[in-house]
């Protein structure tokens, strides 16, 4: 019997190959060998190479390594604790939630860090640089700059405070040393320069933090809360989000300035709260307005007995008909344009409790003046 044409073709075909093939594997194998050199290439006399003379450290190296010495042990770092019960045991256990960084405020025990390495957890620990770890207590938050203040039962003498500078004076260009734990790990020391001032972002509140420092140094996941230095070892700054494309450290960082930070942390361990100047009014959200076609801040409430209430300003509310009467509408506070809630909260805390100021109201399609004194809110 014959083979079918595609059997034949195929018998054909390896009897062909099969030498080529053959002599192709033992080709390579050769070629393996002689890369991998064998026995042939070896010498038993070698020794290790001599070090080449380093020679002394430039002067802005060793500026750099006495910074990091003199500032690390001020920077600590924050463990967030949530807490898990066992389905069939119903104890309790502590499960680490998350890093972040911070620093020694001063010897009584006060660390800072972010709102936000705290914010989701039901308790906290501080590992110093030693690797001495205590439990901490919550002394008072300010998430609407995204700033706590934390305590924690050390000795003294391992309680090391952190120089303070100035953020006034800051300029575009000059150095910065960012020191942290990122991802968890001891303490790092990245370096830039300023990139640029007076930044903006916004809280986890949705409310916008001012005057905030911008830097290209790098700021990797759990450097939040750490401190930003300028070349004296002085905080400058909180290290408190990074903008970047890949979501690390290659992007922009961004710090609260330390003038901030050394108003609110003073009032956050005074009063366990910050207290900020308002008018005793509640306002619509942004988006409420836009749909009413109203150009500034809507009043929907005012409460009962506050400042706002005694200078008379008008909330909305609805009349018998069922019609919503528009309450007053916030335009400018002394002269200065309000357009959004925002616009209102930033204004706002240009001033101190007490101090006077003139709100122009709309009501009515007509514009009222309204001097009125300021009052504590939360």
């Amino acid at each position: 019997m014959h083979e079918p044409a595609a059997q034949v073709s195929m018998s054909r075909l390896k009897k062909y190959l099969w030498p080529v093939v053959a002599v192709s594997s033992v080709t390579l194998l050769l070629a393996q060998q002689n890369w991998l050199g064998g026995a042939t290439l070896t010498n038993p006399k070698a020794t290790p190479r001599a070090v080449a003379p380093r020679g002394d450290l430039l002067p802005e190296e060793k500026l750099t390594i006495t910074l990091f010495k003199q500032a690390s042990p001020t920077v600590v770092n924050i463990t967030s604790l949530g807490i898990e019960r066992d389905m069939f045991t119903l104890n309790q256990y502590q499960i680490p939630q998350g890093t972040g960084s911070g620093f020694i405020w001063d010897n009584t025990g006060n660390v800072i860090t972010n709102f936000h390495v705290i914010q989701n957890a039901d308790a906290a620990q501080v590992t110093l640089a030693d690797q001495s770890t205590y439990k901490a207590r919550v002394v008072g938050v300010a998430p609407d700059k995204d700033l706590a203040v934390l305590r924690i039962d050390a000795p003294i003498a391992k309680l090391q405070a952190i120089p303070l500078g100035t953020s006034k004076d800051l300029q575009v260009g000059q150095s910065v040393f960012a020191i942290g734990n990122p991802f968890g790990l001891d303490q790092t020391l990245t370096t830039g320069i300023i990139s640029a001032l007076n930044r903006e972002i916004e809280s986890v509140t949705r409310r916008p933090i001012q005057g905030v420092i911008q830097s290209d140094a790098a700021i990797n996941p759990g450097n939040s809360g750490g401190p930003l230095l300028d070349s004296a070892g002085r905080l400058i700054g909180v290290n408190t989000a990074i903008y970047s494309p890949s979501g690390v450290s290659a992007g922009i960082g961004f710090a609260i300035p330390v003038d901030t930070v050394n108003r609110i942390v003073t009032e956050l361990i005074r009063a366990g709260k910050v207290t900020r100047p308002g008018l005793g009014v509640q306002v619509a959200d942004e988006q409420i307005a836009q749909r009413l076609n109203v150009t500034g801040v809507l009043i929907v409430d005012v409460a009962r007995g506050s400042a706002a209430a005694k200078a008379g300003f008008q909330p909305t509310r609805r009349e018998n008909n069922g019609r919503v009467r528009l309450g007053d509408v916030i335009t400018a506070i002394d002269g200065k344009k309000i357009e959004s809630p925002n616009d209102l909260f930033l204004a706002l805390e240009k001033y101190k409790v007490g101090e006077f100021v003139n709100v122009s109201v709309l009501r009515n399609d007509r514009t009222v003046q309204i001097k009125i004194a300021l009052e504590a809110v939360q």
